[in-house]
């Protein structure tokens, strides 16, 4: 379970407007995004036509990953605030702990798919202050149980942005709605939705925290979808999350989830572009990576600085990164026995 320092939990409560809120949900935001390269890893060290359920899985993850990213700026948007994208500093260093001072012994990099990567990382990551035990049938081993917290979850943290929200009042959403960005096209309504109201910035932290979650007598959200935790435990347990009759009413029981290794490439483990000589194949795909990833940033920051039609620039570049990365990680690295990776660095070029 990540765990922030609790002076981040002060730091909400003791706002006495938007303003003072600003730097609390900036820092929700670079968490939101921190989680996602470590999750493209993972997903494109997987061969193409390989281990097609796992990587249906990750995707989806991703997808919503994004969408939390999405919220969290219209949140700082609505009230008055201007998310900070393109940044160096916005960039986590991987391999290292998330953003937000979180105070734990995870250490979260930049890897190829495993089942034990997505118990010891990626279920670590998403899991809920009180996780639901589900049992999983046949057994392949014992479920996640959670830590005794020691320190405020992420839970607790939306939570108190939540209630100071309402303690401030309906007059803490006084930003421009002209940069609120909502597209039916990408995301359906529901879920991605201009916050004009204190009712909308409620109902948007609650899809963020249910979608990684669930709630806390169900593993799926309020669209009835799997939460981000019970779906990588369909990853470590091999199987998909079902209703049964029995208590708690689900089990990893259902259709198999392969993961074969052989059909995921052996990644350079927390590359950086440097690894790769600089005449080398890898070195040139890796550098047109980054600067994909770092235009991607560009176009973020464009879209929630009053531009909303530039998410259509900002999910192009992602396809870009998509199809770099495919090449990238069928590329050897000379005299390792890896394959390269994606290495997610600012770079000077791009978009302007």
């Amino acid at each position: 379970m990540l765990k922030i320092d609790p002076n981040r939990l002060a730091a909400v409560q003791a706002a006495e407007n938007a303003e003072q809120l600003w730097p609390s949900v900036q820092a929700a935001i670079e968490l939101e995004h921190a989680t996602i390269p470590p999750y493209l890893t993972a997903l494109f060290s997987i061969k193409q036509g390989y281990n097609v359920e796992a990587a249906t899985i990750i995707g989806s993850v991703v997808r919503e990953e994004m969408l939390h990213m999405a919220i969290a700026s219209n949140l700082m948007n609505a009230i008055g605030g201007r998310p900070d994208i393109d940044n160096p500093r916005f960039i986590p260093a991987y391999p290292g702990p998330l953003p937000m001072g979180v105070r734990s012994s995870l250490t979260v990099g930049l890897s190829k798919l495993t089942r034990r990567l997505a118990y010891d990382v990626f279920m670590d990551i998403e899991e809920p202050e009180n996780p639901i035990e589900v049992p999983v049938v046949p057994s392949l081993g014992a479920a996640k149980t959670a830590d005794t917290p020691e320190y405020a979850t992420i839970g607790a943290f939306y939570a108190a942005i939540k209630q100071k929200l309402i303690d401030v009042g309906p007059a803490v959403i006084a930003g421009d709605p002209s940069r609120q960005v909502a597209d039916a096209r990408w995301y359906p309504a529901t879920e991605l939705f201009p916050i004009l109201s204190l009712p909308d910035a409620l109902k948007a932290i609650d899809v963020i925290v249910e979608q990684g979650e669930g709630t806390s007598t169900s593993p799926v959200d309020g669209d009835g979808q799997v939460a981000h935790y019970y779906r990588f435990g369909e990853l470590v347990y091999g199987r998909r999350l079902v209703r049964v009759p029995e208590p708690p009413g689900w089990a990893y029981a259902g259709a198999p989830v392969p993961l074969d290794p052989a059909g995921v490439w052996d990644l350079l483990d927390d590359a950086k572009a440097a690894d790769y000589p600089s005449d080398s194949s890898a070195r040139v795909l890796v550098e047109a990576f980054n600067s994909a990833y770092t235009n991607l940033l560009r176009c973020l920051q464009l879209t929630f600085d009053g531009a909303p039609g530039k998410l259509d620039m900002a999910l192009s570049v992602m396809v870009e990164m998509q199809l770099t990365a495919q090449k990238l990680v069928c590329t050897p690295v000379p005299g390792t026995g890896k394959y390269a990776a994606p290495t997610f660095e600012y770079t000077g070029g791009g978009l302007r």
